[in-house]
Order: C-alpha cells, then structure tokens, then sequence
C-alpha cells in the first residue's frame, strides 16, 4: 500500500490565522494590552498555524521557511524600532528572494516550479510524463517549463511591488506604539485585495498557461492531465 499524499493546506485556516487574526489583535487590542505585547500576540498566530500545519501536513517547502523568517523579522523591526522604511523593506524582500530563487532554481535538479505549479497533488504526473516520453516531447515541455518559471517569478515581483508601495503609503508610525499596530493591521487587511489577488492571478494564468501546453504536448485531456478528486466512501 502506497503512502497517503500529504493534505493540502486550508486556504481558510490560512486566511485566518495569517491575516484576519493578527489584525483583528493589532487594531483591537493595543491599547488595552500595550503595543509590543500586541504586536508579538499578533506574530504568535502566524508562527503557530506555520508549526501546526507542518505537524498535520508533515511538510516544509521553501515559501513556508521564509514566511516563518519573515514574521520573526516583523517582530525584530519592532523591537529595534526601526523607521518604516525598513519595514517597507522587509516586506519586499520575502516575495521578491521568492521570485529569485524560482529562476534560479530552474538551472537546478528541482525547479521551484515543479512545487508552486507542476504540483503532483493536483497534476497526474506519471501519466503526463509517459505521454511526453511516448511523444518525445521532453525538450519542448523542459521550454515550456522554462517560461511557466518567468512567469511565476513576476508573480512575486509583482506581490514584492506591491508590498513595498503598500507598506510605505499606510505604515508611518514608529514601532511600538498604537498607530504602528493600527496602521500595522490595516496594511494586513488591504494585503488580500491589494497584493494577493493579483499575484494569484498572474499564478492562476502561468498554471492555465502550463496546463494548456501539456495538454498540446501530451494529446491528453484536462480530465487526464489532473487528479480526479477522492471518491466518498458512500458512493455518492
């Protein structure tokens, strides 16, 4: 019997956990537990769904460590005190290393793509990669690959883009005060209509656009090309 495949993450729990919680506490609670008692509460939650989901999924990937070292550099700049720029700083810095690393893992063994987009929770990989072996269309889809890799680099430009020009027009308070955590957790609040949805976009298109090409590549339907999702166990 082959081991179960690793549960997907809760895009609920996510959203929860990482955004609504830690803004909810930041803009609610800093007068009444203090602003650097707020704010390190606020950080608990991210850092707390990070080590819970590696304890039910058993699984790190390269995004997960740098979010975990992202919360703790919130946590150092407001600790320093640090002027907002530097906090503008930091949170460019997390998607836009992503994005590196996606280009640069491409001249590697394991092509960061390969876990953001040709997921084999979601991609039927030993059937695609008969079919592009049957075909010999390995050269064409390693291009094809190659580009889905440009595109899902921009994505985190992108978001690093945004990040920074949000951070700099709502966060302009010193850290450890309460117009930090307020300012602080309306930034978190804008991140999702701001910065999230047009990442995933650009994503969702490299996707379509890989999906597309395997399916041109391989002669398979969608159908064939993804998983089927799990039947129920009451046959309905």
């Amino acid at each position: 019997m082959s081991a179960p495949a690793p549960k997907r993450e809760s895009l609920l729990l996510n959203l929860v956990f990482n955004i609504a919680v830690p803004m909810l506490i930041l803009s609610k609670l800093s007068d009444r537990l203090g602003s650097m008692n707020a704010l390190l509460l606020a950080l608990a939650f991210p850092l707390g769904y990070g080590v819970f989901d590696f304890w039910r999924r058993r699984s790190v990937n390269f995004v997960s460590g740098l979010g975990f070292f992202s919360t703790l550099a919130t946590g150092g700049l407001g600790l320093m005190r640090l002027e907002p720029f530097w906090f503008a700083v930091k949170e460019a810095c997390v998607p836009a290393l992503i994005g590196i690393a996606v280009l640069i893992s491409q001249r590697t063994k394991r092509p960061l793509v390969r876990q953001f987009l040709l997921n084999e929770q979601v991609i039927n990989l030993p059937r695609v990669n008969a079919a592009l072996d049957e075909r010999r269309m390995r050269d064409a889809f390693d291009d094809l690959l190659a580009a889905s890799s440009l595109l899902l680099a921009t994505s985190f430009f992108l978001s690093a883009f945004l990040n920074f020009a949000l951070a700099r027009y709502l966060i302009t308070a010193m850290p450890d005060t309460p117009e930090f955590n307020a300012q602080y957790g309306r930034m978190l609040g804008w991140s999702w209509p701001v910065i999230v949805l047009p990442s995933m976009a650009m994503m969702m298109f490299a996707l379509w656009r890989l999906v597309k090409g395997l399916e041109q590549m391989t002669g398979l339907k969608l159908d064939e090309i993804l998983h089927a999702p799990p039947a129920k166990a009451d046959g309905r």
